[in-house]
């Protein structure tokens, strides 16, 4: 089958993912003896999750538009794996409001932050396994044809986030915080045109 309606339907869940993160940030109700400006600095870890899981999900969209972008084709296995791709990344509101509500509290943090850097790692598996499938099992569902080493440099690439996601979720029990700084330094890495000259590191190709 073409293209085209497996991107659409990506496009979907991806744009409702993003959307249902911004439901965690709340207008502060007025409290006697506390002024605004203090309870919205005390709302920060709902913002540093929410920017984080934003950045990633759209990087995780740029990254998808151009993966698909390489295929003629998708068949059976490719739209499986991209359900498989979906799956985690719906996980991730939920992810991101579990660390935003246990980030501060003296239990349940290093969970929440387990379930939050875990998140991430699963999605980066997944992208990576499709991402595979299509540049390495199948090359024949590209557009155009790839020598094997450029392939292998694109894999390279996409693979690259996942060795820092992993460190994050094993480090959740020694610090939430270390967990969202780490998830937090790879989304502003890959949003910036220096991780690959002019496209994030996991996007570009040769």
């Amino acid at each position: 089958m073409g293209t085209n309606r497996l991107e659409a339907f990506s496009d979907g869940v991806l744009a409702v993912a993003i959307t249902l993160l911004v439901l965690d940030i709340k207008v502060p109700e007025p409290t006697p003896g506390r002024t605004l400006g203090h309870q919205l600095l005390s709302n920060w870890p709902n913002y540093a999750a929410y920017a984080t899981s934003f950045i990633t999900i759209g990087i995780i969209w740029i990254n998808h538009h151009v993966m698909v972008g390489r295929l003629r084709r998708a068949n059976h296995v490719v739209l499986v794996l991209n359900l498989l791709l979906l799956l985690s990344i719906g996980v991730l509101p939920f992810a991101t409001s579990l660390m935003a509500a246990y980030l501060k509290q003296p239990h349940g943090q290093h969970l929440a932050a387990a379930v939050y850097g875990g998140s991430f790692m699963v999605m980066s598996i997944a992208f990576g396994a499709m991402n595979r499938y299509i540049l390495i099992g199948r090359p024949e569902l590209l557009k155009a044809e790839l020598p094997e080493d450029q392939r292998r440099r694109i894999l390279a690439r996409n693979m690259a986030g996942l060795g820092p996601y992993v460190i994050a979720t094993a480090l959740a029990p020694v610090s939430a915080y270390v967990t969202l700084a780490i998830c937090g330094a790879i989304a502003i890495f890959y949003a910036l045109p220096l991780a690959s000259g002019s496209e994030p590191a996991s996007v570009s190709d040769e």
